[in-house]
């Protein structure tokens, strides 16, 4: 039974083949894969800390004291920025470059300015902790040769035990840079 929305990998009665570029506006920023289940789950929980925050807060208005309420609030804004700050982080594409997008950095860099996009074998690190082990990332380096941190792992909170869903996201990253830095 075919759902009437369009979904997040392909357009409503695309055909079945893998399309390298899926998306019909290649001028806005997109991220060609879907956020893993371990960002996620981080996030949830940072948003349900968030809540709990908020009827803290409440209860604080309630009993009288506005000081320790305004405390609160200004806490639990701070952990739902975080939390949706989170979501965003990962690798995003458009006709114009490739962006990384990083919990407190961003860096934007065009096509043309990229003379190799490709997967590599190095250690990279687990869940973004300092602890290193073998994997894949998918690097950018630029026309002078500076290699930029690696875009995403095979490690990250996107794809850790994701291998299938690392490939097709590296795939349309590199079909993206292909396609792209020719033009």
């Amino acid at each position: 039974m075919p759902l009437p929305f369009l979904t997040a990998d392909r357009a409503f009665d695309a055909g079945a083949e893998d399309i390298a570029l899926p998306f019909d506006d290649h001028d806005s920023w997109r991220r060609p894969y879907r956020p893993g289940p371990w960002r996620v789950a981080a996030a949830a929980t940072l948003l349900l800390l968030a809540s709990f925050v908020l009827l803290a807060a409440m209860i604080i208005t309630f009993a009288g004291s506005l000081s320790g309420a305004t405390v609160c609030f200004v806490l639990a804004a701070l952990v739902i920025a975080g939390a949706l700050r989170l979501l965003r982080v990962g690798a995003w594409v458009s006709r114009h470059g490739v962006r990384r997008v990083g919990f407190f950095r961003t860096t934007t860099l065009r096509w043309r300015d990229t003379a190799v996009v490709r997967t590599v074998q190095q250690p990279v690190k687990w869940l973004g902790f300092p602890r290193t082990v073998q994997g894949q990332a998918l690097v950018v380096v630029r026309r002078g040769g500076e290699q930029l941190a690696p875009l995403v792992t095979d490690h990250n909170a996107d794809f850790l035990s994701r291998a299938e869903a690392f490939e097709r996201a590296t795939d349309s990253i590199e079909a993206w840079a292909d396609e792209y830095r020719r033009s």
